[in-house]
């Protein structure tokens, strides 16, 4: 085998044979185009078999046949399309290697005058838990894919630990990693913004006008916090008592109102459906109370949690757990409540509340916590992807879009009626990888998503009321037996230093301190 490169993302070579295609892999190659049509020469191996063994190695394969001395434009075009779409770097071969590169040179004179447009495998919107965790789960699979994550920020946040900076357990830099820490080596990260959706041609446009093209999109942007929604309630966080975990320089205002709190009136709020963890605006209100009870000045605080939503939880079997800790802090219950403006200066909540008619009542507060409405980010809603409801439209188990089968969606962007949390994008990351691969074979998905999501409420120091449900409210409990309490629905009561637990950020106290348990160990958290 003579191979001979043109530069460092092209190379050819005379005719291959089978046993030649590990060394071609070992060689760093991703991909082979052959040039010559079958049947071209009497013994010459076929295509299609070349194909086949090439592509269990994981080296993409194209064929482009093209009759030596005699190219035609639409050889030239087929074998541009060929470089566009592989990727990099690609050995061509035909009978000598003087086919292939004379096609190369006339493909890439076309491509001065029409840039020839590099087709990624995947392509990845959002850099987030879901869009790191699934092209880990890809590459994890094939190392040799082509994928591109499109994420324009420079850091990336573990946003379930802000409700333990806003409890006073962690500093907000403990949330906070680089992009670059947690982004797969192997990837392409495209350090720009989607703007736009195009998946009639299978390409996403950026906020810089530029475009990014596929075979396989996965979108996972996340959902977009809507502080504008309540009038009043841009102007006034972070001050006049006002504050909210969802914010990365929010929730050390949280931390420190409630340790500075002495008496008065702590209004807690939550807004209507979806939001992300939707245990959490009931999480900053617990730990508020425990705090205030360890501190003796409860009893002095008038706790009132306001809900849109007409229950405690959606997932009724956890709800005598929670009303126990409700009871316990006194805390006054609002439902069919939503919070719909605020004057921090004045120190005044104004909600709408449903019951004989819908009525408006304003509320005193000297502290209170605000979860903002969220919705699905702007282009997302405003894009052919969209349902309804503005978030991306996908079949509920397979997760694959509804009309466009080379389109993914998971996370908190996606439609699926699955509570938006960290461990439901952990659960849909391998699902959404494994029908991608079978996608880009063009295959039908092969994997299903059970619904599955996790709210583990903190209800107190050291215990916590772990809430696991899949789709339409089925519970899914994945610790055993033996380590829940069986008298109360999923009380986490304590946890053994060798319990592998999922890869997402769990709290108790083990001997008077406070422990973070990851996958791999248990560490304080200070």
């Amino acid at each position: 085998m003579d191979i001979k490169p043109l530069n460092r993302d092209f190379a050819i070579s005379p005719q291959i044979d089978l046993a030649d295609l590990p060394a071609i892999a070992a060689q760093g190659y991703k991909a082979i185009i052959c040039n010559r049509p079958d049947n071209e020469e009497k013994g010459q191996i076929a295509a299609t078999e070349l194909r086949e063994a090439a592509e269990r190695l994981g080296l993409e394969f194209a064929h482009a046949p093209a009759v030596s001395g005699a190219i035609t434009d639409a050889n030239v075009e087929a074998m541009a399309s060929a470089l566009a779409r592989l990727p990099r770097p690609i050995l061509a071969f035909c009978r000598s290697g003087a086919r292939s590169t004379k096609l190369y040179d006339l493909a890439s004179s076309r491509s001065q005058s029409a840039p020839v447009v590099h087709i990624h495998d995947v392509v990845i919107v959002g850099g987030g838990a879901a869009g790191i965790a699934t092209a880990a789960s890809l590459l994890k699979r094939n190392p040799k894919l082509d994928i591109a994550v499109i994420e324009p920020s420079e850091e990336h946040y573990y946003q379930p630990g802000w409700t333990m900076v806003g409890a006073g357990v962690f500093e907000k830099e403990f949330t906070r990693r680089t992009e670059a820490q947690v982004m797969p080596s192997r990837v392409n990260w495209i350090r720009a913004a989607a703007s736009d959706f195009a998946p009639d041609e299978n390409k996403v446009t950026l906020s810089d006008g530029g475009e990014v093209r596929y075979r396989v999109l996965v979108a996972c942007p996340g959902i977009k916090l809507d502080w504008n929604a309540i009038p009043g309630l841009a102007d006034t966080i972070g001050k006049n008592g006002v504050t909210s975990n969802y914010g990365y320089d929010l929730a050390p205002y949280t931390n420190r109102l409630v340790k500075q709190f002495k008496g008065g009136r702590a209004l807690f709020t939550q807004p209507a459906m979806p939001i992300k963890c939707a245990g959490a605006p009931q999480k900053a209100m617990y730990l508020s109370c425990h705090r205030w009870e360890k501190a003796g000045v409860l009893k002095d605080i008038d706790v009132q949690f306001h809900t849109a939503g007409a229950v405690l939880f959606g997932v009724a079997a956890y709800v005598p757990a929670l009303m126990e800790y409700v009871e316990r802090y006194g805390a006054h219950l609002n439902f069919e409540s939503k919070l719909v403006a605020i004057d921090g200066a004045a120190k005044v909540a104004t909600f709408e509340r449903k019951g004989n008619g819908t009525r408006r009542v304003e509320e005193r507060f000297d502290m209170i916590h605000v979860v903002p409405p969220q919705v699905a980010p702007d282009f997302v809603r405003t894009s052919s992807l969209a349902a309804a409801s503005g978030f991306i439209e996908v079949n509920e188990a397979t997760l694959q879009h509804v009309r466009y089968p080379n389109v993914f969606a998971l996370g908190d962007a996606c439609s699926a009626s699955n509570a938006k949390t960290a461990a439901a994008a952990r659960k849909q990351a391998p699902v959404v990888a494994v029908n991608v691969l079978a996608a880009l074979e063009g295959k039908p998905p092969t994997a299903d998503y059970d619904g599955y999501g996790s709210c583990p409420l903190t209800v107190e120091a050291g215990k916590i009321v772990l809430a696991e449900f899949g789709y339409g409210g089925k519970l899914l409990p994945s610790f055993p037996n033996w380590l829940i309490d069986g008298t109360r629905p999923s009380r986490l009561s304590w946890l053994l230093k060798d319990t592998i637990l999922p890869p997402i950020y769990w709290h108790g106290m083990l001997k008077g301190r406070e422990w973070m348990v990851t996958p791999h160990a248990i560490k304080t958290a200070h």
